[in-house]
């Protein structure tokens, strides 16, 4: 499986993501160039070498109106370019934006959905409605091109999966259009809930607003670095002088597909009725089981009887195996240990014009997947007076 690790031994920004995938592009050239043709006001993107501590990497360097980001915003105490402003922009003039640049369904709905998650956090943090945040740190020109741009080299990198590194925040304090705050900042803690994070410097902020938002969004899981065969490996340079070299890794290469352990457990039943079996079935489900089903056998003296079989792990066979006994007149199980191949999955929800829908994407092997939940399906269809074959040819 292709798979991309991000490492975050010095936080994360949008400016550092998009230098480090840059230098996995095969045609870094020709993708600023077409970077720069997609009119996003006033922007206007060139790369450069730098180092820190002695390792070269990628900057890009994003210019609106012929400056760069740092010419023209507060004064700051973190490690990255960041995305402070005095001017205000609502998430309903972000949106309109992107909507209107020339790239892929996909780069605008990745775009949107971080978005929604810098948003959704500004929201908690400041206490007021999300359609009435205004991004002073990451509503501008330069941050929707740094969003961009990661959400773009994202797609052709072609990953069928990506992985993050715990991710260091940082210390000390930071200078934002609110005041002095706290590391990490309010918003970058909201948004890193239930993701892996530390501090061990109080040199200033490490991983900023956007960034967070990018790890969280594309991030299948926050992990140490997988059994990999890597392929190819690009270094994001930082603006701000640190201790210690002040980059963004990322690794692309092949991972081994998923196997599991799962165990099948079996048993032949003959004086039972279909109410008693579906019955014994909603119990053994509770019981941890992940699949119970049967199948017609004939068994001895020519009766018909049922096999049944659930699926279960290791972990839930003892509750699975009680229930059994419990709920069905078997005398005895058959068990099975099975090495399972089984796909990478992944559920989201997206905001589409039919209201929330969730999506269950599943990869490996070879192949990608995705498909919508039935249960959001048929509401979204009844809310809206669709047929479900509609629905679902909509939202293609």
């Amino acid at each position: 499986m292709k798979t991309l690790y991000i490492e975050c031994k010095t936080g994360a920004s949008g400016d550092m993501l998009f230098s480090a995938l840059l230098e996995l592009h095969k045609d870094a050239a020709g993708f600023i160039e077409r970077f720069n043709a997609l009119g996003i006001p006033g922007v206007h993107v060139e790369v450069e070498k730098a180092k820190k501590c002695g390792i070269e990497g990628t900057h890009v360097r994003v210019l609106v109106n012929d400056k760069e980001e740092h010419e023209h915003t507060h004064e700051h105490t973190h490690g990255h370019k960041h995305e402070h402003k005095h001017h205000h922009t609502h998430l309903s003039d972000i949106r309109a934006l992107i909507e209107s640049l020339p790239v892929s369904l996909d780069v605008r709905k990745n775009a949107e959905a971080v978005y929604d998650i810098l948003a959704a956090a500004e929201s908690r943090v400041h206490g007021c409605d999300i359609e009435h945040i205004h991004f002073h740190e990451v509503g501008t020109a330069d941050a929707v091109a740094d969003i961009v741009g990661v959400c773009m080299l994202m797609e052709e990198t072609g990953a069928d999966r990506i992985a993050v590194s715990p991710v260091n925040v940082g210390g000390g304090t930071v200078k934002c259009a609110h005041g002095v705050l706290p590391v990490p900042a309010p918003a970058t803690a909201e948004i890193l809930k239930g993701a892996p994070i530390y501090s061990d410097s109080d040199e200033g902020e490490f991983c900023t607003p956007t960034g967070a938002a990018l790890l969280k969004h594309f991030a299948a899981e926050f992990t140490t670095m997988p059994l990999m065969r890597v392929e190819k490996t690009g270094v994001g340079v930082g603006t701000k002088e640190f201790s210690r070299a002040n980059i963004l890794r990322v690794f692309l290469g092949e991972t081994e597909d998923k196997t599991d352990e799962i165990y099948e457990l079996n048993c032949n039943i003959d004086d039972m009725t279909g109410e008693e079996l579906a019955f014994a079935a909603g119990r053994i489900f509770e019981a941890g089981a992940r699949d119970v089903f049967f199948t017609p056998v004939m068994m001895k003296k020519g009766r018909p009887a049922y096999l049944l079989c659930c699926i279960c792990a290791q972990n839930e066979k003892e509750a699975v195996v009680s229930a059994v006994f419990r709920h069905t007149s078997t005398l005895g199980i058959r068990e099975k240990a099975c090495t399972r191949c089984v796909l990478e999955r992944e559920e989201t929800t997206e905001k589409t014009e039919y209201g929330e829908i969730r999506f269950k994407s599943s990869c490996g092997y070879g192949v990608k997947k995705r498909k919508a939940e039935y249960e959001d399906l048929a509401k979204a269809a009844l809310e809206n007076g669709i047929s479900l074959s509609e629905l679902k040819n909509k939202l293609k």
